[in-house]
């Protein structure tokens, strides 16, 4: 029979390249602009106003804090086992983010193996943010299409890492047309961590708070290949922020 603990350690590794790959991924500065429909411009032109955006972030964010709440539920033969974990979360511009847990409940070894390797794998992953970016250094962009997402217009790019990385991830991105600022991901991760673990889909979105784009929640849903599946939540709260415009 395969025991709880091994499937714990799927989830576990399937669930920590999922952290670290989009969790890692930050914010971006918001602007005025025209929401019109989205200008013709190339795959490269959007990715180089993204990256513009980003370096006006990194220069314009000075702090942030929220409390997090993670949860993950496993539903297969025999039965459901399920976690949840508060976590706070500082982001300093100078030194990075750091992490305090709160609280947890439900199943230990999902919160020790499952929920606070995420927290561990986003860690790690903060440490070489040039190897995670969302830049041409690290993936191929095609722009596939426009619409609109709560509102405004956006454009629909895909993308394909350039190579297999845990954290790194291939499918699709909502860019706001406005701000040029990551909205929106659907994609999966680029490396398949175990042979057990058949697919992993992830979806993450972001939320416009105040100057700045922020994430707003993280979904994943694991399929193991011997019957079951995982769900990985993260909602990330509310912010308080503090940029050059309140100092």
């Amino acid at each position: 029979m395969f025991c709880d603990r091994c499937r714990i350690s799927l989830l576990a590794a399937g669930l920590f390249l999922v952290a670290g790959g989009v969790l890692a991924t930050g914010g971006a500065r918001a602007e005025d602009a025209s929401l019109s429909a989205p200008a013709s411009l190339s795959s490269a032109q959007i990715v180089e106003q993204m990256q513009r955006r980003n370096l006006t972030r990194a220069e314009n964010l000075k702090h942030y804090q929220s409390v997090r709440h993670y949860q993950v539920e496993y539903q297969g033969f025999p039965h459901k086992i399920a976690a949840s974990m508060e976590v706070e979360v500082n982001y300093d511009s100078r030194s990075g983010k750091s992490f305090r847990f709160l609280s947890q409940s439900g199943s230990k070894g999902l919160c020790e193996k499952v929920l606070k390797r995420a927290v561990e794998s986003e860690r790690e992953a903060q440490q070489d943010k040039g190897a995670t970016a969302l830049t041409p250094e690290n993936y191929h962009f095609q722009l596939v299409g426009r619409e609109s997402l709560r509102g405004r217009p956006a454009y629909i790019l895909a993308v394909e890492p350039r190579v297999k990385s845990k954290f790194l991830y291939r499918g699709k991105i909502w860019v706001d047309a406005a701000d040029f600022a990551l909205a929106k991901i659907e994609a999966e991760p680029a490396k398949n961590p175990s042979f057990w673990i058949s697919r992993t889909l992830i979806r993450q979105t972001y939320a416009k708070t105040g100057d700045f784009w922020l994430p707003e929640q993280n979904r994943s849903e694991t399929k193991v290949r011997i019957g079951g599946t995982a769900i990985f939540t993260i909602d990330y709260g509310s912010y308080q922020i503090a940029s050059n415009a309140t100092h």
